[in-house]
């Protein structure tokens, strides 16, 4: 009895042996365990394989029975618009067409094939050739069931029945069958067959395991062609869509740059070039020929703006016409008396020399009474100082100005300063920019710092070399004025930074044809066009300098 115990545990122990090392190669294939692969498509777009070289980068894309190659720039990522492509296929060479700039087709039947398939383009483009292999995963294409057999169904059956419990189980039972018919020697045939038998049952579950890629009807891949943020913070852009963003890259560089500082200003008028024109005495405005000139107006020096007529009051009423009253008394007189003289000056009675004085203080008289006539009447003309354009200034015909009011402000558009201010002092020599809140980039010249603190602060003047016409009086900037010290770090365009809802900065980072990796950094103000990146990406690396805002909002 022992003795038969034993030869079942035997034979149990050989047909486990026997189904684990058939398992193996199944196991094995199933894993495709080739080594490191970089980052999968999502599976939600067409296959696809890239390549680039140091001037180019290709993306092909499989749809239907044709391939789409999408061909870069490798650093600005632009799209080569004249290029020619030579394609190795496995049907032989071909040439792809161009579709539109940058796109170019290019018939494939051999697509349907399925299974890994490579390709050799040459591409020239701009008087250099690049060669450049290429791999596309194609799904492998659908298969029946009628191909499988007929048997395999009763296979797959007895094989989902055997598992690490059943194998054992099952080698047990054949094992007992197997010495007692050896002990009765009259069933050795029959154990032949049992154990036959149970052999076959574990190379069937082995087999369909190896085989049985197809135990679910092939599905159809369909192509997602859209911006996607992996589980990974990744971004997958496809080539499509990276036109429609417009994304443009460069290359970072190491380099040393000059300190900047950030300080508030606004425009100013240059103080050579710009004029206000004021009352010296309040009075009532009334218009030149032809109307009061409206904002934006070019003006000449000289010429008369407006008319200010000085009020008078009612006791200055009565004062003057009293005045008034006794030069008219005082010219009567004089007349008469000059009559009399004049009379007797033929006789000799009165000397010639006393008429002439006579004469006189009547031409007097009539010149005083005549000034307070003007006075009453004549308005007080308002000139331009120097030549330019209205910049502010609404007087209203019949409206009371009070003395010294500014009337209007006249401004010479091609030459304004900014007036910044700063709590250091600012050196001559170092260069400055400023940013206006659309946008706008100002060079400026340095023309004086004040010694005197303001609010704790001291006042700085630049002058504008390139005001553009759109600048304001009084509009506030940005001003970024070199202090001198030295910066080591990367120079990038403030397009390529974007701050995240935490408040830190952050770029991207091209790191394949389709795929954007953000890296958080530590930025610091360079001018009004760029940024210096004191650290969190290397030198030699594709930076996003145009786009990033989308691809910031990719989710």
């Amino acid at each position: 009895m022992l003795r038969m115990i034993a030869s079942a545990l035997f034979a149990a122990a050989f047909t486990c042996l026997i189904a684990i090392s058939l398992a193996a190669p199944a196991q094995a294939h199933e894993g495709h365990d080739h080594g490191a692969q970089a980052p999968a498509a999502p599976a939600s777009v067409a296959p696809r394989g890239e390549a680039h070289s140091e001037n180019v980068e290709i993306v092909a894309v499989a749809q239907g029975n044709a391939l789409l190659f999408y061909l870069d720039t490798y650093v600005g990522n632009a799209p080569i618009a004249a290029a020619t492509l030579e394609v190795e296929t496995p049907d032989g060479p071909a040439t792809a067409e161009k579709v539109q700039d940058g796109v170019y087709r290019l018939n494939a039947p051999f697509l349907a094939q399925g299974g890994p398939i490579d390709l050799i383009v040459t591409a020239s483009a701009n008087g250099k050739t690049d060669i450049l292999p290429l791999t596309i995963d194609m799904p492998a294409p659908e298969t029946t069931g009628a191909a499988s057999g007929p048997s395999r169904p009763a296979l797959a059956g007895l094989s989902a029945l055997v598992s690490p419990v059943g194998t054992g189980l099952i080698g047990f039972i054949l094992g007992a069958v197997v010495v007692a018919m050896m002990r009765r020697k009259k069933g050795a045939p029959v154990a032949v067959v049992a154990l036959g038998f149970g052999f076959l049952t574990l190379t069937a579950g082995n087999l369909q395991a190896h085989e049985g890629h197809d135990e679910q009807p092939q599905k159809t891949v369909t192509s997602e062609e859209r911006a996607q943020r992996q589980p990974d913070g990744t971004i997958f852009v496809p080539k499509p869509i990276q036109r429609i963003f417009g994304l443009r890259t460069i290359e970072t560089k190491d380099g040393s740059f000059a300190r900047t500082v950030e300080l508030p200003g606004r425009v100013i008028p240059d103080p050579n070039a710009s004029g206000y024109v004021q009352t010296a005495l309040g009075g009532m405005l009334s218009p030149p020929a032809g109307g009061f000139p409206r904002l934006g107006t070019a003006v000449k020096q000289g010429e008369i703006l407006a008319y200010v007529t000085p009020p008078m009051q009612a006791i200055d009423v009565s004062d003057m016409r009293q005045r008034q009253g006794e030069l008219d008394q005082q010219i009567a007189i004089v007349q008469r008396r000059l009559a009399r003289q004049e009379s007797l000056v033929g006789s000799g009675a009165v000397a010639r020399a006393q008429v002439e004085e006579t004469r006189l203080e009547l031409a007097g008289l009539h010149d005083r009474r005549s000034s307070l006539d003007t006075v009453r009447r004549d308005p007080v003309p308002l000139v331009a100082p120097v030549s330019g354009v209205i910049a502010d200034g609404t007087p209203v015909n019949g409206q009371i100005a009070q003395s010294n009011a500014i009337v209007f402000n006249i401004v010479t558009p091609g030459k304004l300063w900014i007036e910044a201010l700063s709590f250091d002092v600012i050196a001559d020599g170092g260069g400055a920019s400023a940013k206006t809140n659309d946008g706008q980039s100002l060079q400026l010249a340095f023309r004086g710092s004040g010694l005197a603190d303001r609010s704790q602060s001291v006042p700085v003047h630049f002058s504008i070399k390139d005001a553009k016409p759109s600048l304001r009086v009084g509009q506030f900037v940005t001003v970024f004025a070199n202090t001198g010290e030295k910066r080591t770090g990367i120079a990038a365009p403030r397009s390529a930074v974007v701050r995240a809802a935490n408040g830190q900065d952050y770029v991207f980072e091209h790191t394949s044809a389709e795929r954007f990796e953000p890296r958080p950094v530590r930025t610091e103000p360079l001018d009004a066009d760029r940024v210096l990146i004191a650290a969190g990406i290397g030198a030699g690396k594709r930076l996003v300098v145009t786009g990033a805002e989308l691809l910031d909002h990719v989710r």
